[in-house]
């Protein structure tokens, strides 16, 4: 795999344009893994983002609330390591902002479903 690897990018270097080289050179650009991670990632906010759409009772707390976490302390990570990382920075930013959003959604749902039975 890595000589595949290491014979695509020697053909990309030669046709990236001149002005994409800084991205295209950068310690954390597309010829790391640095990049490529955040670049799937994506995918968690999109589908935080469809989950937007669930019934609130489909929800589940434990698996928002992890999300949540895990998006928070590699926001944190992401900016004392070095090269620092803005890409997986925003990434994990994201998937953070729509699972605290699902989190509060699911903790208001069940505090007025108790407030309803306590009545």
């Amino acid at each position: 795999m890595s000589a595949l690897y290491r014979t695509t990018i020697s053909a990309l270097d030669r046709v990236v344009p001149a002005k994409l080289q800084p991205l295209w050179q950068h310690p954390a650009g597309p010829k790391t893994v640095f990049f490529w991670a955040p670049a799937f990632k994506w995918g968690l906010v999109i589908a935080g983002i469809s989950d937007l759409r669930r019934p609130v009772d489909q929800l589940s707390i434990a698996q928002s609330a992890s999300l949540a976490a895990t998006g928070v302390i590699w926001s944190r990570y992401s900016l004392v390591i070095i090269p620092k990382n803005y890409s997986l920075f925003s990434v994990n930013l994201f998937v953070a902002t729509t699972q605290l959003y699902q989190l509060y959604r699911a903790i208001s749902y069940y505090r007025d479903l108790q407030e309803k039975n306590a009545q």
